[in-house]
Parts: C-alpha cells; structure tokens; sequence
C-alpha cells in the first residue's frame, strides 16, 4: 500500500518514561519534513483532532551499537535519518540538543533511537535481524 515505511529502533534498556519520549521526538523530525500527514479528524458532533501519520510505524528494540551500525548503513541507502542520543535526556531546548550532537563525531554518538524514512526495500533491507520491539 505505501512505497515508503518509517521505522524507529530503541535502545532496549531504557525506562518506558525514555522510549516513548524518545518515540515522540524522533517522529516529529519526520512528521515535521516528509509530508506523511493526513487530514483532520471529525467526530459525529463535528469536533475537531489534528491529523497524523497516513502511513504505520514499526518500532524495534536493539543495543545502542547495533543502532550505530544501522545508521551507518542508512548513508548508503534513499532514506532519511533522526536521532536521539543519551546526553539528549540531560538538555532542555532545541539548540541544546543541537550543540550536543556537534559536539560528538558519527562513530561515538551514545544512541537511544534512530528513526529512518525511505523506500519501502530500502527501510526493510536495514532493518533485517532486528526484532519488533515489546
């Protein structure tokens, strides 16, 4: 049905409070630049809901340098990447969080979560050997 698939992978030792903070971080990079939002919602009496995301959204659970890994490969592939790295729990603001993820080269990005958006075989393709998360 769709020709891309959005995928997020979390670090399977966070606390809940982490991974959905995170889930909820990582999909505003995406929501806010791919164009994946549908319509408003109307209930029966005519109120009013934002839209969201016209396509699903798989979440995986894996350890932070099987995350590093999957990010590395992402650069070969059509597809675009968000982040969130440990360090990201302890800052308060956008440009925070910018200046932090400066501040550290590729290789050493202490990752909780990833998310990719791209060609259906690609998103597949990268994330072959993680498992769903639970």
């Amino acid at each position: 049905m769709f020709d891309t698939k959005i995928s997020i992978v979390l670090r399977e030792d966070l606390e809940m409070w982490q991974k959905l903070n995170v889930t909820a971080f990582l999909m505003s990079g995406i929501a806010g630049t791919q164009d994946i939002i549908g319509e408003v919602y109307r209930d029966k009496d005519g109120n009013e809901y934002l839209p969201m995301s016209k396509q699903p959204i798989m979440i995986y659970s894996s350890n932070g340098e099987k995350m590093l890994q999957l990010l590395n490969k992402s650069r070969s592939k059509q597809v675009v990447s968000t982040i969130y790295t440990e360090e990201l729990f302890t800052t308060y603001n956008d440009e925070d969080n910018r200046a932090v993820i400066a501040d550290i080269h590729e290789g050493d990005l202490n990752l909780v979560g990833v998310a990719l958006r791209g060609k259906k075989t690609h998103v597949d393709k990268l994330f072959k050997g993680f498992e769903l998360h639970k």
